[in-house]
């Protein structure tokens, strides 16, 4: 299943405040895995796909990394932070405008589930040069810890789950065109602390939640409760996520 025919350049229009606020960026064994066994990062050239407000290009960037972050909306481009090894491109996944052969490392975080799989994979082998490195990165909430928990069941309660959270990944797509070997798995345990506010712009910065009427309402309701019941003395909560990565190499 695909989410690329349901806007997924629009329907975060009016989010782009949020996700630049409250979005979690993704820990340092992730960003490790991505590089590892590569030449210098300083003489690396990355793509980010579906960059939205540039976290993991960023994360790149401070690494030494030379990022394209290639986002179609402009409302997230336009809330980017700067940062001066990161340059911004509006195209899509599955035609980016790079060059053949172009890059060292293809990145989508928290993206790829927007895509046209099979084309965006196609382009991504077109532009990664031989032995390039594919990674796709997601954030997954915690099945087991209760404060991650009572925040999913918020979402789902006022109709604010997006099937990406229930959509397993099908690695196999990344295979079935000939053109890269078989992906790895690797799982970090990553989290977010976050006060009252920033556990409601969490939410809010979600493309599926709702904002105004009795559905958000009930969301503020809901996520209210929920940090009174977890938060410490600070009056601080911790998401817990479980960061999945596969990374793929580009064949010769």
């Amino acid at each position: 299943m695909s989410l690329h025919s349901r806007n997924p350049v629009g329907r975060f229009d009016d989010r782009a405040a949020d996700y630049v606020k409250y979005r979690p960026g993704y820990p340092r064994e992730s960003i490790d895995a991505i590089l590892e066994g590569l030449p210098a990062a300083s003489s690396l050239r990355a793509a980010d796909i579906g960059a939205g407000t540039g976290i993991s290009a960023r994360l790149l960037g401070e690494r030494g990394v030379h990022v394209m972050a290639i986002e179609p909306g402009a409302a997230m481009r336009n809330a980017a932070a700067p940062h001066p090894n990161v340059r911004w491109l509006a195209a899509r996944a599955e035609a980016t405008g790079l060059l053949n052969g172009s890059v060292d490392i293809v990145v989508c975080a928290q993206s790829f589930h927007w895509f046209q799989p099979d084309a965006a994979i196609a382009e991504f082998a077109r532009i990664l040069r031989a032995g390039g490195r594919l990674a796709i990165i997601w954030n997954r909430r915690s099945q087991t810890d209760p404060l991650t928990r009572g925040y999913r069941d918020a979402l789902i309660e006022v109709g604010g789950e997006a099937e990406i959270e229930r959509m397993p990944f099908d690695p196999s797509c990344i295979t079935r065109n000939g053109s890269f070997g078989a992906p790895v798995r690797r799982v970090a345990l990553s989290g977010q602390t976050v006060n009252l506010d920033g556990l409601i712009g969490r939410a809010l910065s979600a493309s599926y939640a709702p904002k105004s009427g009795p559905e958000g309402e009930r969301l503020l309701s809901l996520l209210r409760d929920l940090h009174a019941r977890y938060a410490d003395t600070n009056g601080d909560v911790r998401l817990v996520y479980d960061t999945e990565l596969f990374l793929a190499t580009r064949m010769g």
